[in-house]
């Protein structure tokens, strides 16, 4: 086998484990792929021949790759996208790229903001939380000392476990903002969707979404993008859209959904901070929908 069949079937071999890491740490699909692309460019201007272990200097690599476009994002004062933390599957050693696949299907389940977190905090944290690398391979990533490295993912660590769901009363006023959205967006009353968005906010669709509204414009459907940003793209985007939705509690937080024959096709997963929608993920994919605990008011 030549040499460059052989790379590219070793890279091929841990596409997926190195998608993960990247798709954890910025929480875009598409940041994500750029940094498995940068380090498969990085891997061939390498002396390959004198690398030991492939599969951990990708994921080296990658993580710096990532280490650099958190910087970058907040150097640029950028908006970055919510990190999407689940609970993983407990075998350790399971199959990373199924991982990756359950933690992109049930994004919405769980919201964490992890950009409250310093860039070197959110590689620690990804790296050894997510993927178990131990913190002597992640201190060379974040140029810290072993034990410098261990005390950042511990302090991220409990940032992270500290972002608990809203108590009760809380939960009660978002389920109201969202049921105030629904009827405005059904009415297609555009002030009343203007006064419940935040003006930065963000509305997400999966590829499953985006196709289906794709298909369905002769209709006036509703038409997704991977992101669209803003109170007034928002608000167009769905003003005289959500009839039939119900409000529904999706993994304990605010949402709604919409079914046919007693199963859901459409999730809407709402993120609501200060009375304001901040965030709105609108969820399709069958795998998604099926992993999310919904239960419809």
């Amino acid at each position: 086998m030549e040499k460059s069949d052989w790379l590219t079937s070793h890279f091929e071999a841990t596409r997926g484990h190195l998608q993960a890491v990247a798709y954890r740490m910025l929480g875009s699909r598409t940041e994500a792929e750029d940094a498995v692309q940068e380090a498969w460019i990085r891997l061939n201007r390498s002396d390959s021949e004198a690398i030991d272990n492939l599969g951990g200097w990708l994921t080296t690599v990658v993580a710096r790759v990532c280490l650099d476009m958190l910087r970058s994002r907040k150097a640029a004062r950028e908006d970055s996208l919510d990190e999407i933390l689940v609970d993983l599957p407990e075998n350790a050693e399971g199959d990373l790229e199924e991982k990756f696949l359950i933690a992109d299907a049930v994004g919405p389940a769980l919201i964490v903001v992890l950009d409250k977190l310093t860039a070197v905090e959110r590689i620690a944290f990804v790296l050894h939380d997510l993927f178990d690398l131990s913190f002597a391979e992640i201190a060379p990533v974040i140029e810290r000392t072993e034990m410098a490295t261990r005390q950042i993912a511990s302090r991220a660590r409990r940032q992270v476990r500290g972002a608990a769901l809203p108590p009760k009363k809380d939960a009660q006023r978002q389920q109201e903002v969202v049921a105030a959205f629904m009827q405005a967006s059904r009415e297609g009353n555009f002030e009343t969707l203007i006064r419940l968005l935040h003006p930065d906010v963000v509305l997400r669709a999966d590829q499953t979404a985006i196709k289906v509204s794709t298909a369905n414009k002769a209709k006036g459907a509703p038409q997704f993008a991977a992101q669209i940003s803003g109170a007034e793209s928002v608000a167009n985007t769905l003003k005289g859209s959500a009839q039939g939705a119900q409000l529904s509690i999706i993994n304990g937080c605010a949402g709604a959904s919409w079914g046919m024959n007693g199963k859901t096709m459409v999730a809407f997963c709402f993120v609501v901070s200060d009375g304001k929608i901040t965030a709105i993920d609108v969820v399709m994919d069958r795998q998604a929908i099926d992993n999310l605990d919904i239960h419809i008011i």
